[in-house]
């Protein structure tokens, strides 16, 4: 997969591609779907595949103050997506201008400009400025370029169509389960270990804390979890997802002590997988308290992450 990145990188050789469009945070099963079909479609026609996704999400420019927790962080999409069968992805800046689209530019910009012979896009899909025109409108529009439009019906488990809303709802409630059922993946978080202010350390704890690459988390509190990357595959441990109100802490941060382990982890890229949610952050009166908390907090993430083993086996 190569990341095509703006409208000034888009090279002759990558018009002519079956192309899929929409926001695709999380990569569930839904947006799992829509890459299987355009890849289908790949291979029929014998061209490359290509999504066009857009950086930063389209609500998050409409509602900055408030915008919607994010399952994914941008190099987390890329690194999910690098795993399928796409070639392309190209990568639009979501701003003023794209939001401002007239529904027409839009789709000259698909099958024009972009030439692509068929485009695959969701039920619910909308395109254009302000999310004006509809998936049966773009189909109108592909037919009077000569292409297809191939609108993909919504993915249901248990009679419930999966969504990036339903998910995020879900890892809110401390559902964890349920939220891997509709990814088809258990929920993970990625980043580099930055240097904190040690305290975790002091306090018999110590953490490799990961910086969020995303505005707001889908998910708070306590977890038990397992760790990769930097050498480590599933290793046990217990982490904390919030701003820290015992220590006055303002800006959530992700801390992760992995059991028995005293390896050193700064600057390394690690993956955080959420097993189950032990409770929610709180605030604690004393450093004492917090410590006496984090005792039991690992002994039951422990409990539960052996559980799991056992049951794995």
């Amino acid at each position: 997969m190569r990341l095509i990145r703006g409208l000034r990188n888009l090279r002759e050789r990558h018009r002519g591609s079956a192309v899929t469009v929409g926001t695709f945070d999380g990569i569930h099963l839904g947006h799992q779907a829509l890459i299987e079909r355009v890849v289908e479609h790949g291979r029929r026609l014998s061209r490359p595949t290509m999504m066009l996704t857009f950086e930063p999400m389209p609500r998050e420019h409409l509602a900055p103050a408030d915008p919607p927790p994010r399952l994914t962080s941008c190099r987390e999409r890329l690194r999910i997506l690098a795993r399928t069968s796409l070639d392309y992805v190209w990568l639009l800046r979501f701003c003023e201008s794209v939001r401002s689209l007239p529904s027409e530019a839009f789709a000259r910009l698909l099958f024009a400009d972009l030439r692509a012979p068929v485009v695959v896009v969701g039920h619910d899909f909308r395109f254009g400025r302000n999310g004006e025109a509809t998936a049966s409108m773009l189909r109108e529009a592909g037919a009077a370029f000569g292409a297809r439009v191939d609108i993909v019906p919504p993915i249901t488990i248990d009679g419930v169509r999966v969504s990036s809303s339903r998910i995020r709802e879900a890892l809110a409630r401390g559902e964890l389960r349920q939220a891997e059922r509709w990814l088809g993946r258990p929920y993970r978080m990625s980043g580099r270990v930055v240097e904190g202010q040690r305290l975790g350390r002091r306090l018999g704890f110590a953490t490799a804390n990961l910086r969020l690459e995303r505005r707001r988390p889908a998910l708070e509190g306590i977890f038990a979890v397992r760790v990769s990357g930097a050498g480590l595959t599933g290793w046990p441990g217990v982490a904390s997802l919030g701003t820290r109100p015992t220590v006055n802490g303002t800006v959530p941060v992700l801390e992760a002590h992995l059991f028995d382990y005293d390896g050193d982890l700064y600057g390394r890229e690690i993956e955080v997988e959420f097993i189950e949610k032990l409770r929610d952050e709180e605030r604690f009166e004393s450093l004492d308290a917090l410590v006496e908390q984090m005792h039991r907090d690992a002994a039951a993430a422990r409990a539960i992450l052996e559980r799991e083993a056992r049951t794995r086996a």
